[in-house]
């Protein structure tokens, strides 16, 4: 979100490889593979660190070439994703950390105007799961109630 509330022009990032063939190097099947997965996810890793973990330690550069489904659409099949997306929850730790700032810090106001941008962000972000059945129609994001949707 570089563009939305910045005159920025994002950053650039590595590409995927074009080519979605299996690579002969890799030595895991897509069984196995879904098995680490539910591992790491048993071990209490969300589903970025998840791939990360699966790059960097064991070799497996894109899990969805090798097995056909994401990170996260393993989780949902096995029961153990959050209830609410991992940049959700990381959208609101940081307005929890911002409200707790500006608790300190009454007259920080470009805090103030960091929580309003975050929870724009919050709000356009919960728009989308709500459309894509991830959360319940129903919720919405309370700041009072933050800190227990966290924990």
């Amino acid at each position: 979100m570089a563009k939305m509330h910045s005159r920025g022009r994002g950053k650039s990032s590595s590409k995927k490889p074009i080519k979605k063939t299996k690579l002969t190097w890799i030595r895991y099947d897509d069984k196995t593979i879904e098995q680490l997965v539910i591992k790491l996810a048993k071990a209490g890793h969300k589903p970025s660190a998840i791939g990360l973990i699966l790059r960097d330690a064991y070799g497996i550069p894109d899990v969805k070439s090798l097995t056909t489904k994401s990170i996260v659409k393993i989780l949902k099949e096995n029961n153990l994703l959050t209830k609410l997306p991992e940049d959700m929850l990381a959208l609101i730790q940081k307005d929890i950390q911002i409200m707790k700032h500006l608790e300190l810090h009454k007259k920080d106001m470009p805090a103030k105007r960091g929580m309003l941008l975050t929870e724009s962000k919050i709000r356009r972000l919960a728009k989308y799961y709500k459309f894509h059945g991830r959360i319940p129609e129903d919720w919405a994001y309370d700041r009072t109630k933050a800190k227990l949707l966290i924990e």
